[in-house]
């Protein structure tokens, strides 16, 4: 079993979760959508994917039913990024959400696989519901804004940044290192990972269909 969060740990979750909010923020902005388009666009980024993986794991209630101040973070945040936008005429891109977008992704792989192994979940298990809390709630923004979600389709490893991610932790946390460091290095595996997907351009296969160029 897990040793009991530390600050650290809460850091690292409530960053994961800001986040990904933020980039639903920045994704909600860039689809010209009110204020309540908004704050769901970015609940739904912040809260997706910890949400499914409670769900599979039977956790209850879920993480942020039983920390109520997530959600007030979420609306806060909400109406000062709106607030800051308007006042600064900042012009969200694609190009600005990756950032925020990178940093959620490789903290909620991070600690989705550790919450999993503490509760006696196989390591491949364990992994995969870290990829799920990763990557769930980014589908899920993509899909409420119109778009097919980045996960599936810019060819750019991101479900593969957070699965090499996990497995980080799961290593570590059997080598017996401190909980702090297997989460931030696992995190900062993942992130760092995607960003240099990004910056090098390195791609996954894709298909190939008779007529395409």
């Amino acid at each position: 079993m897990l040793p009991a969060a530390t600050g650290l740990h809460i850091g690292i979750e409530v960053a994961g979760t800001l986040a990904f909010a933020l980039s639903g923020i920045v994704e909600a902005a860039r689809k010209k959508l009110d204020a309540v388009g908004v704050c769901v666009v970015a609940g739904v980024a912040a809260f997706g994917g910890g949400t499914l993986r409670d769900v599979l794991l039977d956790r209850r209630p879920l993480f942020w039913i039983e920390q109520s101040w997530y959600v007030w973070s979420i609306l806060l945040l909400c109406m000062a990024a709106m607030w800051l936008m308007r006042a600064k005429h900042f012009r969200p891109t694609q190009r600005s959400m990756q950032w925020p977008d990178a940093l959620g992704l490789g903290l909620f792989a991070a600690t989705g696989t550790q919450i999993a192994l503490g509760l006696h979940m196989p390591a491949l298990i364990s992994v995969l519901m870290g990829v799920i809390t990763a990557t769930f709630g980014g589908v899920l923004r993509d899909i409420v804004c119109n778009e097919i979600p980045t996960a599936f389709h810019d060819h750019h490893p991101y479900a593969v940044c957070a699965f090499a991610g996990g497995w980080v932790v799961v290593v570590l946390q059997w080598l017996g290192f401190d909980p702090d460091w297997v989460v931030t290095l696992g995190a900062a595996t993942a992130t760092l990972l995607r960003l240099a997907a990004l910056h090098f351009e390195w791609r996954l296969p894709s298909w190939k269909l008779d007529g395409d160029d």
